[in-house]
């Protein structure tokens, strides 16, 4: 069971209600789509050292990252939210406040995870508390879909064999996430040499052979290792209505919670498109974006870990809340056997639509929940 909060910390949380709302909607203000988070980061990195964060450094994949208490190639802890959202906009948000809510594109996914976790390093800086580790307070890039976790994947790079354990604030409190949902995205192209379509008739049509694949992929039964799932999301393609179409192209992905269910997902597509070439057509494929299963994770260390994240949302909502596997930042150390989970600090709704909201009365039991678990860490 987790120790109570100190006072100090309650007081903390008390004194800067509003303080939280307004970093939340600063943050919201300032467009992330993947693999532009630059401007958001620079936002970050500013805050923090603006709140007495010293080394604070932004890396080459757009992390934003707070050592605190790192000792040369010494053991680290890692605290991350990420700062990309879904959206691909590049104009400003400006959240909207009704009933109680505040509603922004992306405000709970991930913006409000991240306000905490900076206001966290805010207090843990300004009580000069201590760990037993290094400790990394980062708000991270890229973990959001073609983002392909690029951030997650630099700091286990730059980290690597000195990861303890590592908690991704991301998502609502009602659920913790301690499994990896490992996943292949694909661009398909099928190129064939078309023609008019009364002149040429006879000649293949791309749009056809890609009709034809597709049916074939949807052939498969799912194994039943764990849970996985396949789809194709977009088509695209042709010319005109009286043309036989000479390209078209589909994104395809599968996913799975299990490896061994992954690798057969991975064995059928790559069979499936090969027996196409075979018949003369001519098959592209990129992959998109690659998240690996959980790997030979310690058994009692991530119990360990998973413990103290129950109790801390226990603590200040009353649940034993339910633990599934999930796609989030936590794929990568998961898949390296280093411990990690993944949960939110607010309640909220709408996630990945332009009606996302959260509820501002969640934000002070998401601060102390998520406050719980990393003072746990630290003494002084």
């Amino acid at each position: 069971m987790l120790e109570k909060l100190p006072q100090t910390f309650l007081d903390y949380v008390e004194e800067n209600r509003q303080a939280l709302i307004d970093l939340i909607a600063d943050l919201c203000a300032i467009p992330a789509p993947s693999h532009n988070e630059g401007a958001r980061a620079d936002f970050c990195k500013r805050w923090f050292e603006a709140h007495g964060a010293q080394g604070v450094y932004i890396d080459e994949a757009l992390n934003v990252v707070y050592p605190y208490g790192c000792k040369p190639e010494g053991e680290v802890m890692i605290f991350m939210a990420h700062t990309d959202t879904v959206f691909p906009d590049l104009e400003p948000f400006a959240p909207r406040y009704e009933g109680g809510k505040m509603y922004c594109p992306g405000v709970g996914d991930d913006t409000a995870n991240l306000a905490v976790l900076m206001m966290l390093a805010a207090y843990v800086t300004r009580q000069g508390l201590q760990a037993d580790c290094g400790v990394l307070f980062v708000a991270n890039s890229c973990e959001e879909g073609l983002g392909n976790l690029k951030g997650s994947r630099q700091l286990a790079k730059d980290y690597a064999g000195r990861i303890r354990q590592v908690v991704s604030f991301d998502g609502y409190y009602l659920m913790l996430c301690n499994g990896a949902v490992g996943s292949q995205r694909y661009r398909v192209e099928i190129k064939t040499e078309g023609g008019h379509s009364y002149g040429n008739f006879g000649n293949r049509n791309a749009i056809a052979c890609l009709a034809s694949m597709i049916d074939t992929l949807y052939t498969v039964k799912a194994p039943t290792g764990g849970r996985t799932t396949y789809n194709v999301g977009t088509i695209s393609g042709g010319t005109s209505v009286n043309t036989i179409a000479q390209n078209a192209e589909m994104l395809y992905e599968f996913r799975s919670d299990c490896r061994e269910d992954l690798a057969f997902m991975q064995n059928f597509f790559e069979k499936t498109v090969e027996c196409y070439r075979a018949m003369g057509i001519e098959v592209e494929v990129e992959l998109l974006g690659e998240r690996p299963c959980t790997g030979d994770v310690d058994p009692a260390a991530q119990r360990e870990l998973e413990g103290r994240c129950l109790d801390a949302i226990e603590q200040f909502t009353g649940k034993r809340v339910e633990m599934l596997a999930s796609s989030t930042d936590c794929n990568i150390p998961l898949s390296q056997g280093i411990p990690a989970a993944c949960f939110g600090v607010c309640t909220g709704g709408g996630a990945h639509t332009r009606g996302e909201w959260i509820d501002l009365e969640s934000l002070p039991t998401g601060m102390k929940i998520a406050g719980s678990l990393v003072l746990s860490y630290f003494h002084g």
